[in-house]
């Protein structure tokens, strides 16, 4: 059986795609003592040194570059619908699809868009193997996709979604 070592690896990479407020900054140290015992070695060197390098730049660096990257640019921003906006129908189904997602699985997201990285993320880790393995092959391609971006604009977030793409790879192995 699986551990559940992925709700924790998930809500955190969750966290640490979240927008860096007054509260996120005062759960930061929190996050690393969860980081820093996660079981897996690969994945909780990842985090911890994701968190180091947010810290390195500190509060107002971190969220100019966060709002820059992540929320006024089209290419790298954590809405997973909105890099393909050439065919709106097309958006608008997969919209439909991970709202469907949040639904089927008895939740519903009230503050964000359902294409939103981290709220994907957060459902995956409350949820049991089989299911978190659902939500995270939906997003898969799109996440696969944001992924071959973030390298593009070398960033270093681009690790945290190779820890999502491990999870889902280790999920797929312990339910197929």
């Amino acid at each position: 059986m699986c551990k559940p070592e992925y709700k924790n690896t998930l809500s955190l990479v969750a966290y640490l795609f979240g927008y860096p407020d007054a509260e996120w900054w005062e759960s930061l140290p929190a996050a690393r003592a969860d980081a820093a015992a996660l079981e897996n070695q690969q994945q909780r060197t990842v985090l911890l040194e994701t968190i180091d390098y947010i810290q390195l730049l500190g509060h107002r660096e971190y969220e100019e570059q966060y709002v820059r990257v992540f929320e006024f640019s089209s290419n790298t921003n954590l809405y997973l619908t909105m890099h393909d906006r050439t065919d709106f129908g097309k958006q608008a189904r997969e919209m439909l699809a991970f709202k469907n997602l949040f639904l089927d699985n008895g939740y519903d997201t009230n503050k964000e868009l359902p294409d939103f990285l981290p709220a994907l993320l957060e459902l995956a880790a409350v949820l049991p193997e089989a299911q978190a393995r659902g939500v995270l092959e939906t997003a898969r391609a799109k996440i696969e996709l944001l992924r071959r971006r973030f390298v593009e604009a070398k960033l270093a977030h681009t690790f945290l979604l190779d820890v999502i793409l491990t999870e889902a790879d280790a999920l797929e192995g312990e339910t197929a």
